[in-house]
């Protein structure tokens, strides 16, 4: 029982912090993301550091590890509110040594003027969402920046902050496998340390849902098409020295974003604000946390009851175990066998693992369970046949 108790630590502790706004959704946004004319700062902040207090009393004494800033558009936010967050955080927790505190943004040449004062605040790493290296896709994709602006942000994270991340959208509408490893190639030849390059997913209930329903979407490349760009990425990537740590994401060794790493290795996370998740293991016990969607709902309810969440449930060990999995086996690092047996209380199946070594989408390495290249990119239905399903 103490393994399991302490079980987190295996992958830290860290907190996300939601801001929900925007000024313009995006057609393929699933995100918990919004756009309103006015925001009173000051009501936001009461509400955050709000709820870093009560988060701060259950996890009085635990280091903590990252911060990450999400959205939405957190780069909306102004530097003296994000100073005031980041003041109040390092009040609440002893940090580690060398926290990663990481802050999403748009690279508009409105935004790229507030990053040295995000800087002097205390975040350190950026993760700028450029989406795509060519105009025409960027209005296609709804965003609101040129690659002119992209490049001139760029220039200016990278004279602000030592680590920045930078995301691309690829399988767009009418790409050709050519002109993506053009733009990859690009795009490494700008990169600092991060990449996160994501297939274009079809989300219901965004606008390119409704259009895709309707057979309006067109241009979207076939299975094999998409395989194949997957497959450039991950060999673009590595030979310039960015390998895969996970399956969207990219570094340079020792620039994995931490945060993220948290969530893969399955270690417990605080969430703050309206839509934000999180996991805690409190008393020997993993919860589960949401919170309210809609801003003004969240907002209203931090102010009325001093509590943002929805109420919590326990996550049964069978539950965390599948978790973890889900989770973990989508690194390159694997996961650790001992660690689900540990959590689930039974081991995963030998002859589910040995049928997955035998087409070559698993390999052992000591305890850990590691997905192939070619495992990785059908990893949905490798987790299925691990989980039994």
């Amino acid at each position: 029982m103490e393994d399991r108790r302490h079980d987190w630590r295996n992958g830290g502790f860290g907190l996300y912090i939601h801001w929900p706004f925007c000024a313009a959704k995006c057609p393929y946004c699933d995100f918990n993301s919004h756009v309103v004319s006015q925001i009173d700062e000051s009501r936001w902040l009461r509400a955050y550091l709000s709820e870093i207090d009560r988060l701060g009393a259950e996890t009085q004494g635990r280091i903590l590890n990252t911060v990450f800033f999400g959205g939405g558009t957190p780069s909306l936010m102004s530097p003296d509110l994000v100073d005031a967050i980041l003041t109040r955080v390092r009040a609440t927790w002893p940090m580690a040594n060398d926290p990663e505190i990481t802050l999403e943004a748009n690279p508009t040449s409105v935004e790229a003027g507030r990053f040295r004062g995000y800087r002097d605040a205390g975040v350190n790493r950026l993760s700028m969402g450029a989406q795509a290296l060519n105009d025409e896709d960027l209005r296609r994709l709804g965003r609101l920046h040129s690659v002119a602006e992209a490049r001139a942000a760029f220039d200016i994270a990278r004279t602000a902050f030592s680590r920045v991340s930078f995301d691309l959208i690829y399988a767009r509408q009418h790409q050709t496998l050519d002109q993506w490893r053009r733009e990859l190639t690009e795009a490494l030849s700008m990169a600092v340390d991060h990449l996160s390059l994501y297939q274009l997913t079809i989300e219901d209930g965004t606008a390119f849902g409704a259009r895709a329903a309707t057979g309006g979407l067109l241009g979207l490349p076939q299975d094999d098409l998409s395989a194949d760009m997957y497959a450039v990425t991950q060999e673009l990537t590595e030979a310039a020295g960015m390998p895969g740590y996970e399956i969207s994401n990219h570094a340079a060794p020792g620039s994995e974003s931490r945060h993220n790493l948290v969530y893969w290795r399955y270690g417990d996370y605080a969430g703050i604000g309206p839509g934000a998740h999180g996991r805690l293991t409190l008393n020997g016990r993993r919860l589960a946390t949401d919170t309210p969607r809609a801003p003004g709902a969240w907002l209203s309810q931090v102010e009325e009851t001093g509590n943002g969440e929805a109420p919590r449930h326990e996550i049964a060990l069978e539950e965390q175990a599948d978790e973890y999995l889900m989770m973990c086996i989508r690194l390159a690092e694997g996961l650790d066998m001992d660690r689900y047996a540990s959590l689930s209380g039974k081991s995963l199946s030998s002859d589910a693992i040995t049928g997955l070594e035998q087409i070559g989408m698993v390999r052992r390495d000591g305890s850990r369970l590691i997905a192939t290249a070619e495992g990785r990119m059908v990893l949905n239905a490798v987790i299925r046949e691990l989980m039994g399903a």
